[in-house]
Order: C-alpha cells, then sequence, then structure tokens
C-alpha cells in the first residue's frame, strides 16, 4: 500500500529544493558575473584606464576581501596613478592574506617605500623580490638594483644636504594642480612656466588621455621693488590651444619661445614648435621647428645656449649612439644659411639607459644642467650639471640634497648672477602635484666643475650685450655673424643678428673683461670695437645697448 505524503511536508519540499535551486543558480550568474568584471577590469588596465580598472577591481575586493590577487590589482591601479599611499595599503593587505600572491608584489611594495622616503623599508623589500626571483632576464627587466642603488644614494645625500634655502613660490605662481617648467629671460625679469589649471574661462579637457586640463602657458614679471613674482597671466596671442602646450624654455633675450606640443593632427607623438613675440606684444601662432630637429620620434625640451647658436633638446629617436629612452642632443646653427645643423647625441657619459630631460645651459655658456633616472639618482628623477672643458664633458655630478629629493626634480633653472635657481618638484608638502620653488645658493655656488665651498673662491658673473645690425642703404636689419675676442686675440664667443628681427642681437658675457667685437661681412667695411664689459652693482644683470652700421665698400 502506498503511503500518501502530508500536503504541508511535499509543499515544504518543493519550496526548500526550489530555493537550494535558485541559490545555486544565482552562485553561478555571480561567478560568472565576476569572472566578467575582472575581465574587463584587467582589459581597462592594460589600455591605461587605471580609474577605471581601480573601480572594477575594488568593487571585487569589496565583496572578497580575502582575495590576494584582487588586493594585488588594486595596489597595482594605485601604484600606476601615482598613489603610493594607498598602492602600500593594498599591497601590505595583498602579503598579509597571501604571502606568495605574485612576485612583483614585493618590487612595487619597495617602490612605494622608496617614494615614500621608508628607504629601509625599500631596500628590505626590494631585496625579497630579488631573492625570490630565478630568472636573470626577469631581474634585468625590473630594475631591481637600480632601484636600490637609488635608495642607497638617497641615504648618502640625506645625510650630508648642501647649504641651500629652498621656499615654495606659493599659491600666486602654484596651483593644486600640476605647475611645471619654470624658465628665465637672462635678466631675470620674465618667468614663464606651464600649468594645467583651469583657464578663466572655458577650459578643455584631455578626455582621451588622464582626463586633467590641458596644460597651458603663464608667464610672471618681476616686482624689482616687493621683490616679488607678479601674479601670473595666461601668455596672450596664439600660442595656447586648445590642446597640450609645454614651455620647454623662454630664448634669453626673451623674444622667442620653444613649445612642445602633442597635437594629435600636427603635432602627433610630440615635436618641438617656435613662437616669437610680436611687435604688440603679443606671442605669434606657434610654427614647427621642423627637421633636423623633430623626427617621427618624440621631441621636447628645448634650450638655447646664451649666444643662440646651440639647441639642446631631447628626443628618443632611435638612430647610432641612442643610449635608452629619452636622449639629451644639441644642434649648432649654420653661421652662413642660419638652419640648424644634424642632431649630435651627447653619448653615454652624459646620457643613460633610463630617460633624460630638462635641459638648461647656464650664462656662463658652459655648464649645463639637466634632469635624469640614471647616473646617481636618488630616486625618479635629480638634477645633474656637467661642464664644456677642452672640447668634452665632464662626468656628471649629482648637485645634491635637499635640491635632489626621493621625488621627481625634472626642472632647473639658474639666473644669470648664478645665486638663485627654480626647479620644479613633487616632493611632499607642495600645494598639488609640482610645484615650482626658489633655491638661494648664496652658500652654494654651482657654476664651473666644482659646487659649493670649492667654488666660493671665483663666482660667476654675467653681464648682457644687445643691438642690432643695419646697412647704410636703407638701415636695413642685417643677419651677420658676430664675433667676440679676448685681450690674447682668442675667439671666446659668437652670436647671430636676425634679419627677421631688424637685425636684432643678444648674447651673455663674463663681466669685468675688455672684448673685440668684430663683423666681417662681404661688400661690407669690417667693422671692429673694443668695449670693457662691467658688472651690475646690485642683484639685476647689467645690460650693455650696442647698435651698429655697416658701411658699404
Amino acid at each position: 500500500m502506498k503511503t500518501r505524503l502530508p500536503n504541508w511536508f511535499v509543499f515544504g519540499l518543493i519550496t526548500f529544493l526550489g530555493i537550494n535551486f535558485a541559490c545555486a543558480q544565482n552562485s553561478t550568474l555571480d561567478a560568472a558575473g565576476e569572472k566578467v568584471r575582472e575581465y574587463k577590469a584587467h582589459q581597462a588596465f592594460y589600455r591605461g584606464d587605471y580609474f577605471d580598472a581601480l573601480s572594477r577591481f575594488k568593487s571585487g575586493f569589496e565583496k572578497y576581501p580575502k582575495d590576494a590577487e584582487l588586493a594585488y590589482w588594486v595596489g597595482e591601479c594605485y601604484f600606476y596613478l601615482n598613489d603610493f599611499v594607498h598602492a602600500k595599503e593594498y599591497f601590505e593587505k595583498a602579503i598579509a592574506i597571501n604571502p606568495s600572491v605574485n612576485t612583483n608584489t614585493h618590487l612595487d611594495l619597495g617602490k612605494c617605500y622608496q617614494n615614500l622616503g621608508e628607504l629601509d623599508k625599500a631596500i628590505a623589500s626590494l631585496s625579497l623580490f630579488k631573492s625570490k626571483v630565478t630568472s636573470t632576464k626577469t631581474l634585468k627587466e625590473s630594475d631591481v638594483d637600480h632601484f636600490i642603488a637609488q635608495c642607497n644614494t638617497a641615504k648618502e645625500m640625506m645625510a650630508q644636504p648642501v647649504d641651500v634655502k629652498i621656499v615654495n613660490l606659493g599659491n600666486l605662481i602654484n596651483s593644486k594642480y600640476d605647475d611645471k617648467r619654470p624658465s628665465l629671460t637672462a635678466d631675470g625679469k620674465k618667468m614663464i612656466f606651464t600649468s594645467r589649471r583651469p583657464r578663466e574661462k572655458d577650459s578643455p579637457i584631455d578626455r582621451e588621455g588622464d582626463g586633467k586640463y590641458f596644460e597651458d602657458i603663464y608667464s610672471s614679471t618681476w616686482d624689482s621693488v616687493k621683490k616679488v613674482w607678479g601674479d601670473p597671466e595666461l601668455l596672450p596671442g596664439g600660442i595656447n590651444t586648445e590642446f597640450h602646450d609645454a614651455a620647454c624654455s623662454i630664448s634669453p633675450d626673451g623674444k622667442q619661445i620653444f613649445v612642445y606640443k602633442n597635437d594629435p593632427k600636427l603635432a602627433k607623438g610630440g615635436d618641438i614648435w617656435v613662437s616669437k613675440l610680436n611687435s604688440s606684444g603679443k606671442w605669434g601662432t606657434p610654427h614647427s621647428i621642423g627637421a633636423p630637429i623633430n623626427t617621427s620620434y618624440w621631441e621636447d625640451g628645448a634650450c638655447l645656449s646664451p649666444d643662440g647658436n646651440t639647441l639642446f633638446f631631447i628626443s628618443e629617436m632611435d638612430v647610432k649612439g641612442a643610449q635608452g629612452h629619452g636622449d639629451i642632443y644639441y644642434s649648432t646653427r649654420d653661421s652662413k644659411a642660419g638652419a640648424w645643423k644634424d642632431p649630435i647625441n651627447m653619448g653615454p657619459e652624459i646620457n643613460t639607459p633610463y630617460d633624460e630631460g630638462g635641459v638648461f645651459m647656464a650664462a656662463d655658456g658652459k655648464t649645463l644642467f639637466f634632469c635624469s633616472e640614471g647616473h646617481n639618482s636618488m630616486g625618479s628623477y635629480d638634477i645633474f650639471k656637467t661642464v664644456f672643458e677642452n672640447g668634452q664633458w665632464s662626468k656628471p655630478i649629482n648637485i645634491g640634497y635637499p635640491i635632489n629629493t626621493i621625488g621627481a626634480e625634472k626642472s632647473f633653472v639658474l639666473t644669470a648672477d648664478g645665486k638663485t635657481a627654480y626647479i620644479a618638484s613633487d616632493r611632499a608638502g607642495g600645494f598639488g602635484e609640482r610645484d615650482i620653488y626658489q633655491i638661494d645658493l648664496t652658500n652654494y655656488p654651482l657654476m664651473g666643475k666644482s659646487t659649493g665651498k670649492a667654488a666660493m673662491g671665483s663666482p660667476s658673473v654675467n653681464s648682457i650685450v644687445k643691438g642690432s645690425v643695419v646697412s647704410t642703404d636703407g638701415a636695413k636689419g642685417m643677419g651677420v655673424l658676430i664675433n667676440f675676442f679676448n685681450q690674447a686675440g682668442e675667439k671666446v664667443a659668437e652670436t647671430h643678428s636676425s634679419q627677421e628681427d631688424g637685425g636684432a642681437f643678444f648674447i651673455t658675457l663674463p663681466a669685468g673683461k675688455i672684448y673685440l667685437l668684430v663683423i666681417e661681412e662681404d661688400g661690407y667695411d669690417v667693422f671692429k670695437e673694443n668695449f670693457f664689459m662691467p658688472a651690475s652693482g646690485d642683484a639685476s644683470i647689467y645690460t650693455m645697448i650696442k647698435d651698429i652700421i655697416l658701411y658699404k665698400k
């Protein structure tokens, strides 16, 4: 005889089985959803959209707080967004959950410690990574020895700080946005810099890049009475556009600005452009400096020597002699045609397998400052100097802490008297991302081969000679070669006058000396003039005006 089950039991069983089937189905769907989320997170990460990847990885980790792999990827996203505080937090969580979660965790955690100034922890974490890796290729690609060396260099330099005073230029010049690339005219009266702050009106945003405002170029004028920099202004004229416009440098005479442009239509990959100051005081629409400076590769950081005859710049061009990523190149001006000659790589003494940048030639015409991730850097980019003597560049010198820090010091400029410098740095304590800082070098001279006390006895004092060269036939401006000789008859400098600019010329020369100025131009009488170059009696730079007339034979 069959036994009939009670209705309440049958209903309960059906309900129980239905719930469990639904739970199993939902569990499968949840697992599939997480796989899709994780797949999309990895896709976003590898295409460089770290904000999207972070949101997806973090959402997954909040749901599965014991998943070490998710914690690691949250840390990676923060790491690539340069948020080392949160990256460190999640790397440490990943290791606490599973010490073997990912070998690279110890490498990137070590870099976080390094960027946060926890140098002993950095060395320990980086060394642990090194001990766990057996592949020589992996070790080489990781650069772990380079990072450990940077930490040790930082410890050594921080134990022996140089005698300088550094101040943030304040919230008039700096903002909560990225402020960088300071550059000065030779007379020290005008500063230009690049900022990613919003304009007064509609400010375009780099939606295809990092989602921040595009770069623009600003200027500030020195107030000689108050001894401060004035309110920054967006440069007038056609120099700033809706895309990235970054100042490489302003020429010593203040009449042209070299601009880095990464316009998707006109300057793909990044090129150097030039804007000139017109008679109305506005900056003209920039034009490409063209070949042979610009190539199909990335170029940036153009800077003129004081005499205007040499252009230094950074390029990633893949040519014979290239050392690594961004290398420093120089090009000299053809004395007749006025065009730039084929660039020359500065070689392995200056360039490294790492990035170089931030080039600046001091007023003495032989001391070159640049930034580098290589050499004996304290971490990221440091400022180095090299001096051209006896036909070669000296071994680069790290100019010391606290000018350099464990952060990124990516640009440097020095006043003509060598007593004040300006840098852009992302060191702790700023207003936002990078800020511009002023450095008092009174007790730490940097010009020439020596630094600090070794250079105290021979401070470099420079003055300016500027004017124009015109001819007697209609007083037309002339483009000619102007030579300067010392009392021994040795040529010490040369510059070119600009026919386009009414024959104007500009050069800085060491003060306190007698010079012979000579112009030899076909069809004209030779022009010669002896003069004494005085020095200024105050903090400004002395300027001598010479308007020269050439007579036809």
